[in-house]
């Protein structure tokens, strides 16, 4: 039987959600940091001519009263009204931010009597050290690209080398581990033989095997590895990078008042946006302007009127999941965080009348300045584990019990995994070996072989 195709009009009625470019703007808007919502609000009024932040003109002449107020005031008072000798200050003076680690070389390099070129080649290496303060390019690049030879490149290397921090300049762990060893007061030999040929081992736990190999007992190879352990790893860390620094605002603020916790909006942070009273003007008189001009105005207010609204229902959707938070985590704020519950976003948008989603979307990049600290709001939605007599502790009550096993077991026997689980079964919490392996690792802890020691 053939086929046959042909072309036909056809009417059919079907339903779908169709999302109005309104709808994703508010969603956007929920989802946004409050560094990012002040980023895009000003990106938006970059574009809109009609929107702006209110009384700004208010306070820049506020602001000039009291400049105009600070320079008639007399010299005796602007000091506090004291004309005593000024006394030493009891506070160390404040250390600015460190430069980068390139600069800090930089300078040192001035200290080396070094010729010319050989600065020059110094310089090229300086430049080409990674965040860490390792040296991120090949010898043979550098030999080709000044000419010389590898014992020259050594020499230039060996300068970088002996700079500060110790360690820098190094081209792997075991180098810069061996450079900073080297430079103690009494160099351990062990330690040195160590960080150059069994990292890997130590990291594994191999003691026998470093036993066998370096013919020394295990009380010696524990007191190597503490001298390695004492070395910095990353010698580059704690200089500027040079990135932008990231800031983490409030969103909202939690305060006791009268053995209750209330939720408050950080409006410094949160924008009130407004439509610029010129244009509202010319809007109303529509006969004086023309249609195009009407029109365009139209389409920015439109616009604008969408932002505000947007800000608007953000400001209420969060303060509203803070609230249910609170609430159902006041034991936390109370006691602290062994009394943090678990908690779904499921259970918040029940309680708020809104869809899982939107929760979801309303504590992302959010942040909550309460007694306790500033905490994400997705830190109170712990997973939580049931116990024997029905009830749920969170992940983070169940992190620090095993935390507290760990510190204090007995260091010549650590607590395995397996040990650990029954421990938390017999205080009635019901855990497997490998969930306790997992919060182990969350937490940044080793095995119990690494965590071995012999003296």
């Amino acid at each position: 039987m053939a086929i046959q195709m042909g072309y036909g009009l056809y009417q059919e009625q079907r339903m779908k959600m169709v999302m109005t470019p309104e709808l994703r703007q508010a969603i956007q808007i929920l989802q946004f940091s409050a560094s990012d919502l002040w980023q895009y609000i000003i990106e938006q009024m970059t574009e809109n001519p009609v929107l702006e932040l209110p009384d700004l003109e208010a306070e820049r002449l506020n602001l000039d009263k009291w400049l105009n107020y600070l320079q008639e005031m007399p010299v005796s008072r602007r000091r506090g009204g004291y004309r005593q000798e000024q006394k030493e200050s009891v506070f160390e003076p404040y250390a600015a931010g460190s430069g980068t680690l390139a600069e800090e070389l930089e300078a040192q390099l001035f200290e080396f009597d070094l010729t010319p070129a050989k600065r020059k080649i110094c310089h090229y290496l300086i430049y080409n050290l990674d965040e860490r303060g390792y040296l991120d390019v090949d010898a043979v690049h550098v030999c080709k690209r000044f000419h010389i030879s590898e014992k020259r490149f050594e020499e230039c290397l060996e300068v970088i080398q002996a700079m500060e921090p110790a360690g820098v300049g190094a081209r792997s762990l075991s180098e810069c581990l061996e450079i900073q060893l080297k430079r103690m007061d009494h160099p351990n030999p062990l330690a040195i033989e160590i960080a150059r040929h069994h990292l890997e081992d130590v990291a594994d736990g191999k003691w026998r095997k470093m036993e066998q190999a370096l013919g020394a007992g295990m009380e010696e190879l524990q007191a190597a590895v503490d001298e390695i352990k004492k070395c910095n790893p990353r010698p580059g860390r704690g200089y500027d990078t040079g990135a932008p620094t990231q800031y983490v605002y409030p969103d909202v603020y939690v305060e006791k008042v009268n053995d209750e916790y209330v939720v408050v909006m950080n409006e410094s942070d949160t924008p009130q946006l407004t439509v610029n009273h010129y244009y509202q003007q010319l809007i109303r008189s529509r006969g004086q302007i023309g249609e195009e001009v009407e029109q365009y105005l139209k389409n920015w207010l439109q616009s604008a009127l969408w932002l505000i609204k947007g800000i608007e229902q953000r400001r209420d959707t969060v303060f509203r999941v803070a609230e249910a938070i609170v609430t159902r985590q006041k034991e936390f704020f109370e006691k602290g965080v062994d009394y943090l519950k678990p908690l779904t976003l499921k259970t918040i948008a029940e309680e708020v009348g809104l869809h899982e989603s939107t929760v979801s979307r309303a504590t992302q990049h959010k942040y909550m300045q309460t007694p306790k600290g500033l905490f994400p709001f997705r830190y109170f939605f712990p997973s939580g584990l049931a116990t024997k007599s029905g009830e749920n502790l969170s992940q983070e009550t169940v992190k620090k019990k095993i935390k507290q096993f760990i510190s204090g077991e007995d260091k010549k026997d650590p607590l395995s995994d397996q040990k650990i689980a029954d421990l938390l079964c017999g205080e009635g919490i019901r855990i497997s070996r490998r969930t306790v392996a997992k919060y182990r690792d969350e937490m940044g802890i080793v095995s119990s072989a690494r965590r071995k020691r012999f003296l």
